[in-house]
């Protein structure tokens, strides 16, 4: 894909750039790689909309990550901009992790929802991405549920509309 830095810089943190012309020009597992390395790009605008971007694209294709799980990994225990934590809780999710992966991915993920510094939507993201590994393994759901019954009591509209939504789902 010509130019894909070029169409993912430039602006500020509220613009996305042409993250989405990239989600519909990406056709391949070449360019989705292209797309990867963006993430080790030191502008923190480019770093976010690919995470964005791949974010989008593995929704629907998440077999493109199946090779990155070991650098979401290092990803999730390194971020350290909100931008990039908001996309890495849910990517994390569609990648195979073995159990002890999976223990760690939670461990990191809990940290973060429940880090009343973190951003909200960081925290948001951590939940939904902890329900849905709770999907995976059950042995995770009274955790789940002690943890956000906890977050509940903080009283954060954005955070219990989440977990209303959640527990509509299931």
């Amino acid at each position: 894909m010509k130019n894909m830095s070029g169409k993912l810089s430039g602006g500020d943190l509220r613009s996305i750039a042409q993250a989405n012309e990239v989600v519909k020009d990406l056709h391949s597992q070449k360019e989705f790689d292209e797309l990867f390395g963006e993430l080790y790009s030191t502008d923190r605008l480019v770093v976010m909309r690919a995470a964005d971007a791949i974010e989008k694209i593995t929704l629907g294709k998440p077999a493109y990550l199946a090779g990155y799980k070991k650098e979401l990994l290092a990803f999730l225990s390194a971020s350290g901009h909100i931008e990039f934590k908001w996309h890495l809780a849910q990517l994390i999710t569609r990648v195979k992790l073995s159990p002890k992966e999976l223990c760690t991915v939670w461990e990191m993920l809990k940290t973060w929802a429940l880090n009343k510094n973190e951003s909200r939507i960081v925290r948001v993201n951590a939940i939904q991405a902890m329900f849905e590994l709770c999907k995976l393994q059950v042995e995770l759901q009274a955790d789940f549920r002690d943890m956000t019954s906890a977050i509940e009591k903080e009283q954060i509209p954005s955070i219990n509309a989440r977990l209303r939504k959640i527990r509509a789902s299931h």
